[in-house]
């Protein structure tokens, strides 16, 4: 601290930068001398010393891991939840699919011929229905599980993607039930399963990349944009007459391109003309357009992973 005169007044001043503060001056200074030094201040920090989260994806990968058993009980108490108090049980994870297999059998074969390549249409809706009700389970359910673990996202440290794998492994589960009602299909019908079942591991995976990739991105977006509530049931609905759930998938359009094009875009495509495909013609998946419905599902899966790391931080602040 030094002494400095001006014009016959006294003021002790700090030595360093932050000259602007004093004592004794005369009345005014240190006000101008702090107007001085906010417009000199910049508006935010410098970008050599901003925050940047750095993420290891086979970091974040093994710490999941490390939380599987989390997983695994959040999944069996939201099974226990919704069956505990259920007339019917585990039974309305069947009742959905095969309702609406029901009513699709009666009412919109009657007026529209589905080209089905002599399979019974009741099975080929089935086909169809099975990977669409995983898949909307998972997105409906998953994308509002962070809203829903709100006193546990403040009170317990986790990766925050297990609440919404937990909802997909419940809805695994129902799927898992509900492809029993083919034991019971396929004998009413007089039709036989094909040999080529062992195509299915390769088309699950698609499933499975595809519907983790788009659970996980309406999961985080749905914490900081509430309208995406609203929107997500109008969205599995529309989807459910774009995606190839009760027509086939060259009901649209028999141009290859525009096979590939839409398996690029919606991955589900492949995965159920692949389903009908193998089960009930007994003929191998289009391997391109199944090919393109894999490369893009990854693209997706590696896409909303990384957008979910992103908005992870703020999460138990804003949900």
């Amino acid at each position: 601290m030094r002494r400095v005169a001006t014009a016959g007044y006294y003021a002790l001043v700090l030595e360093g930068p932050s000259s602007d503060l004093s004592v004794g001056g005369r009345p005014g200074d240190a006000s101008r001398s702090r107007e001085t030094d906010a417009s000199a201040r910049p508006s935010e920090p410098r970008r050599e010393i901003w925050f940047h989260r750095r993420i290891d994806i086979f970091t974040a990968l093994k710490e999941l891991w490390d939380f599987r058993e989390l997983t695994i009980t959040l999944a069996e108490r939201d099974l226990r939840v919704r069956y505990k108090q259920a007339a019917l049980g585990i039974a309305w994870a069947v009742i959905a699919p095969v309702v609406l297999m029901i009513a699709f059998t009666l009412l919109l074969n009657r007026f529209t011929k589905v080209n089905t390549a002599g399979a019974p249409y009741a099975l080929f809706s089935y086909l169809g229905l099975l990977p669409w009700t995983f898949f909307s389970s998972s997105v409906s359910q998953g994308g509002l599980s962070l809203i829903s673990n709100n006193d546990l996202l403040n009170k317990l440290y986790c990766p925050r993607e297990v609440f919404p794998i937990a909802t997909i492994a419940d809805a695994a589960v129902d799927a898992l039930i509900a492809t029993c009602v083919l034991a019971v299909l396929f004998p009413i019908t007089g039709f036989a399963p094909k040999a080529q079942v062992y195509y299915l591991p390769l088309l699950l995976d698609v499933l499975l990349m595809f519907t983790l990739a788009v659970t996980l991105a309406v999961s985080a977006v749905t914490v900081y944009a509430r309208d995406l509530r609203l929107v997500l049931p109008l969205a599995i609905q529309v989807g459910l007459f774009v995606t190839p759930v009760v027509y086939g998938a060259s009901a649209i359009s028999g141009s290859k391109a525009f096979l590939i094009m839409y398996s690029a875009i919606n991955p589900l495509v492949p995965v159920i003309d692949g389903l009908r495909s193998t089960v009930l013609n007994g003929m191998a998946p289009n391997w391109i357009s199944l090919g393109v419905g894999a490369a893009t599902s990854l693209a997706y899966l590696l896409a909303a992973f990384r957008l979910f790391k992103r908005l992870e931080t703020g999460m138990a602040d804003v949900a």
